[in-house]
This record gives C-alpha cells, sequence and structure tokens, in this order.
C-alpha cells in the first residue's frame, strides 16, 4: 500500500451484540483487505442514547488507496455481512458499526461526511481510543492534539473502562 495516494484512515469499532464475535471478525476482514493494521485497546461502555447491553469500542488504523465513497460503501457491506439493521433506529443495539473518523488530512465536509467525525469531540469511546493511535496529531478545527483534546474531555460524562481482548494471538488490552 505505498502509493502515492494511500491515506491513513481511523475507523471507530462498535458492537453490543455478540461483541467478541462481531469485533474480531470486522479486524479480521479489515487486516486482510487493508494489510497492517493498528489497533487501539478495546473498551468497554455504556449504551449512549438508549437503554442496550454495554459496547465494546476501539479505533483501527488503516492505510488504503480507496476513496471516501469507496471505503464508505466497503464498511456499509462489511456492517451488513454482520448482520447490522438499517432499519433499526439510530441509537439502538449494533452487531457492528464502524465509523471514518479521519481519512488522511482531509477535513470539512468530504464526500458527504464531516471530518474529522464529530463523534470525536463527543464520545470517550471514540476520543479515548484515537488519542491512544493518534495521540500527536492535530484536529483541525480544534488546534489540538487528539492527546490533548482527551485531557480536556470531562471524563465523568461518559464511563469507559479496557477489557482484556485477544486477536490473532495479540493481547489488546496491553
Amino acid at each position: 500500500m505505498s502509493s502515492k495516494n494511500s491515506q491513513l484512515v481511523y475507523l471507530s469499532v462498535g458492537s453490543n451484540i455478540e461483541r467478541y464475535r462481531h469485533v474480531s471478525s470486522a479486524l479480521d476482514y479489515l487486516h486482510q483487505t487493508f494489510g497492517e493494521i493498528e489497533v487501539s485497546k478495546v473498551y468497554e461502555s455504556e449504551a449512549v442514547g438508549f437503554e442496550g447491553d454495554n459496547f465494546f469500542n476501539l479505533v483501527v488504523g488503516i492505510k488504503t488507496d480507496k476513496t471516501l465513497l469507496e471505503l464508505n460503501a466497503w464498511l456499509k457491506k462489511l456492517e451488513n455481512q454482520h448482520g447490522r439493521d438499517r432499519k433499526a433506529p439510530k441509537f439502538s443495539a449494533r452487531t457492528l458499526d464502524v465509523d471514518v473518523l479521519t481519512f488522511g488530512d482531509h477535513h470539512g465536509r468530504v464526500e458527504g461526511v464531516e471530518l474529522p467525525r464529530p463523534e470525536v469531540l463527543e464520545n470517550a469511546f471514540v476520543l479515548l481510543p484515537l488519542a491512544e493511535l493518534a495521540g500527536d496529531k492535530i484536529h483541525p478545527s480544534e488546534n489540538k492534539s487528539y492527546h490533548q483534546l482527551w485531557q480536556d474531555y470531562d471524563q465523568s460524562k461518559q464511563k469507559l473502562w479496557p477489557v482484556t481482548f485477544n486477536w490473532q494471538g495479540r493481547d489488546l488490552s496491553a
């Protein structure tokens, strides 16, 4: 993936239905498709916006030559393969939810997607694992690193905690 057009992309991955199975499978697909991937710790958090089982959340870094449109289509297909119910309410249980958080240095509205994704600043379960992988990278509209944004975040707003999670022999909780 050393193409000139290759983008470093950070994705949020979440599940609260058969969490181990769906998160592991998503990581397998991402690894098979994009090669070497960066993986944050896996965090458990309470459902936000609805009453439901706790989620597993993490951030994955990939490099891709796909356009944002192509990548989003691929991610929707991945979610669908994992039984994602597209008719369910926005805030509801999920087998798998994968969203593009950042796409290279792009910012603002790109191909219909706001980048970096607004959830980065809103949800601890997105910001903390992103700060783990991309702590020194600067959020373009906030002019602060993701690490600094996490330091400034009101960490009493949403509870989350790291969980023991093994994927392909790697301990993601280390």
